[in-house]
């Protein structure tokens, strides 16, 4: 954690994933990636965040890692390598966005956090990944740097499963689940859960039913803030922008392993993320930079 005036200064890592997200409605190519897009935004937030994960040699490649670094992230640590780039293919249709297909990413193995880049990870408050990011077998040696570790779940199945949630759980202090398809106490029965399993807390986003915290202890909720669907952009990127509100607000109070967070500031991170998850409705998918699909030549900064 960086020292500023005296005052410890919070700053965000984005473990992980990245890919090229393709509106073929617009006919439009984007930067984005569940770790990528943590990362922007909590330097939208105003602190300091860095990205980490291998990006490809392709022109794709090129275009996501200079886009990246253009919104203030730094992705020196980060790696080039052969292989081409993976693309999400989508369409949005009354400000929402529908997976259409994906291509994966010919990189390669996962990024293995060497000496080196484990020393780099360990100097930020917080390093977050996700199930798209093939860094589980990392996390043990994240958790026993220092850091606080924050890690997206997603609401597929086969993320809700025992076994890897035992394998996952008891190395994330911060868990983010996307429940919009859970009713309340089922939602209520999978935070309980996770955290059961080890996790710090846990915080479920709903939708346009909200969201809800708990660590084991404390239970907090916070309303949706619904969007005009004739306004918005689309919803792209709103469960990221929830997690990065919510953890910046909490590292902001003090937030450490050393210091769980009081109610009020678990209250205080909800609201925070409820308001940044509606302002990311009004952006252009995740963080805008779009150009369009196949045309490098022109990127919309």
């Amino acid at each position: 954690m960086n020292v500023l005036n005296g005052q410890h200064s919070p700053n965000v890592l984005g473990f992980g994933d990245n890919t090229v997200d393709r509106f073929v409605d617009r006919g439009m190519d984007y930067p984005g990636g569940n770790c990528v897009n943590v990362a922007v935004y909590a330097h939208r937030l105003g602190v300091d965040a860095g990205y980490l994960g291998m990006f490809g040699d392709d022109e794709l490649g090129d275009f996501l890692r200079t886009s990246v670094a253009d919104q203030g992230v730094r992705v020196d640590h980060s790696p080039v390598r052969p292989g081409m780039t993976s693309v999400s293919t989508l369409h949005a249709r009354d400000g929402d966005r529908t997976f259409l297909g994906y291509a994966a990413s010919t990189i390669g193995e996962p990024l293995v956090l060497d000496p080196e880049l484990l020393a780099y990870a360990a100097s930020f408050a917080l390093v977050h990944s996700s199930v798209y990011s093939a860094t589980e077998a990392q996390l043990p040696r994240l958790t026993g740097a220092g850091p606080l570790v924050s890690f997206d779940f997603s609401d597929e199945d086969e993320y809700r499963a025992p076994a890897y949630l035992d394998r996952v759980c008891p190395h994330v202090d911060l868990a983010l689940l996307s429940c919009s398809h859970l009713d309340e106490a089922a939602t209520h029965a999978m935070l309980a859960d996770v955290v059961g399993r080890g996790a710090g807390m846990a915080l479920a986003t709903r939708g346009l039913d909200g969201a809800i915290a708990y660590d084991g202890r404390t239970t907090v909720t916070v309303p949706a803030r619904p969007a005009d669907p004739s306004t918005m952009s689309d919803t792209m990127g709103c469960g990221d922008a929830f997690l990065a509100g919510f953890a910046v607000s909490l590292l902001r109070d003090g937030w450490s392993q050393q210091a769980p967070p009081a109610p009020q500031s678990l209250q205080r991170a909800l609201d925070q993320g409820a308001q940044a998850a509606h302002l990311q409705c009004f952006v252009e998918s995740a963080f805008g930079c779009g150009r369009p699909a196949g045309d490098p030549a022109q990127v919309a900064r």
